[in-house]
């Protein structure tokens, strides 16, 4: 599990109809409580978060598994939203 903090949404048009109704968010990953240099293109199926919040992802297979459907072809997911 990654620890982020959205910096932008990411709109579409066309999406795969396993995330149909679910947000896409550009995320800036924290290390060490620290921002890095490294971005990356999660999934929010309905945890909700928004620009300037703290986020916890899942990445790789456990992101497929947090959506509910093995066959949705995601790498990454929101999980929570660090208070």
């Amino acid at each position: 599990m990654l620890m982020g903090q959205v910096i932008g949404n990411i709109v579409s048009t066309r999406k795969h109809e396993g995330i149909v109704g679910s947000k896409i968010l550009e995320i800036r990953v924290i290390e060490n409580g620290k921002d890095t240099d490294k971005y990356l293109v999660a999934v929010d199926n309905g945890i909700g978060a928004g620009i300037g919040e703290r986020v916890l992802v899942t990445v790789g297979s456990g992101a497929r598994l947090a959506l509910g459907d093995r066959s949705t072809p995601v790498d990454a997911v929101v999980v929570g939203i660090i208070d």
